[in-house]
């Protein structure tokens, strides 16, 4: 059975800074977790001026010792696709872990789009789908647990985000910000 998980956030900056944020939010230390995070390929695609980028993640979790003799090692490689759009203000993530995929499969899609409503804010949507393959009885048992964890860490990394957010605001790297709130300040 297929555990699902979604839920709705938004942001109190641009899309523009989120995105940006998103794309660097490593490292941070709320993601100690995170290992690496390489691009393996990026590409402008030529007829919808998306950009498209695959990254691959290498992260360390605390495994439960009941998983240990499954999983060979605490490290887990997470693929990354994720296509911005700046025409239509949407960024999309989709991760997918490529390792430990006997005893789980997790797939995550991230959707970043620009409020409608207020330029200023960035309306994120997780989706989470948790699947385990196991057998023996402990597929419910194990997709429950991720679950679990997952809406925890999916905190911690909101976290991260907001840390991220706030290290480049207070370097001046956006200033897109404080322009958006001129702006309507003056109307």
């Amino acid at each position: 059975m297929v555990k699902f998980f979604q839920q709705r956030h938004s942001f109190d900056y641009s899309w523009g800074t989120v995105s940006y944020a998103f794309l660097n939010r490593y490292p941070n230390p709320f993601a100690t977790h995170v290992l690496t995070a390489d691009t393996i390929e990026h590409r402008l695609d030529p007829d919808t001026g998306a950009l498209h980028i695959t990254r691959l993640l290498r992260k360390t979790n605390s495994v439960p010792r009941w998983a240990r003799s499954i999983m060979r090692g605490n490290d887990a490689f997470i693929l990354e696709d994720v296509v911005v759009d700046g025409q239509s203000g949407t960024l999309v993530s989709r991760t997918r872990n490529i390792t430990h995929t006997r005893l789980l499969k997790v797939e995550e899609k991230q959707t970043l789009t620009a409020d409608p409503r207020d330029a200023g804010r960035t309306l994120c949507k997780n989706e989470t789908s948790i699947v385990s393959n196991i057998g023996y009885g402990m597929n419910s048992r194990i997709e429950s647990f991720s679950l679990s964890r997952f809406s925890e860490n999916l905190a911690k990394s909101r976290k991260g985000m907001l840390y991220v957010l706030d290290l480049a605001q207070r370097r001046g790297l956006f200033r897109q910000r404080l322009l958006i709130d001129r702006r309507a300040e003056q109307q």
